[in-house]
């Protein structure tokens, strides 16, 4: 798959710096390539729910970014990106030491590409569980 702008790695990387709320929660791009992108996130006790998992919003946030940007990697130049719409099943409480926000294109088209995410929470031991997933839609502004 190659991508319509051969800078879309400098520029997802350079947006994602401006998303202040990335920084506020502490997520880091982990992997751009084009179709896939991956967001990490530490566990922080400030960002959990009343039963200490991690929050529903803040999974549904880092899965949403890795989708936009998932759709970006593939976007001609000049192209901005904006979520339309998605659906998070929220398959088991969040838990983990560091969570893993896995997106990738599923079909990519002029104005708007459909991208799923797989959120997983991970441990050191390499156990890994899946807690979310998304399914989005993603619009392509010229």
């Amino acid at each position: 798959m190659t991508p319509p702008n051969p800078s879309f790695a400098e520029e997802i990387k350079a947006s994602f710096a401006k998303q202040t709320i990335m920084g506020l929660i502490g997520a880091q791009l982990s992997r751009v390539e084009p179709g896939v992108v991956e967001i990490t996130l530490p566990y922080r006790p400030d960002l959990t729910q009343q039963h200490g998992y991690l929050h529903a919003g803040i999974v549904t946030t880092i899965a949403d970014s890795a989708c936009g940007y998932a759709a970006y990697t593939l976007m001609p130049p000049a192209s901005e990106v904006l979520s339309v719409e998605f659906k998070v099943n929220l398959l088991r409480p969040a838990k983990g030491e560091v969570f893993l926000a896995v997106a990738e294109v599923v079909k990519s088209g002029r104005t708007l590409t459909v991208v799923r995410a797989d959120v997983f929470g991970s441990y050191q031991s390499g156990r890994h569980e899946l807690v979310a997933t998304m399914l989005g839609t993603m619009m392509c502004l010229q």
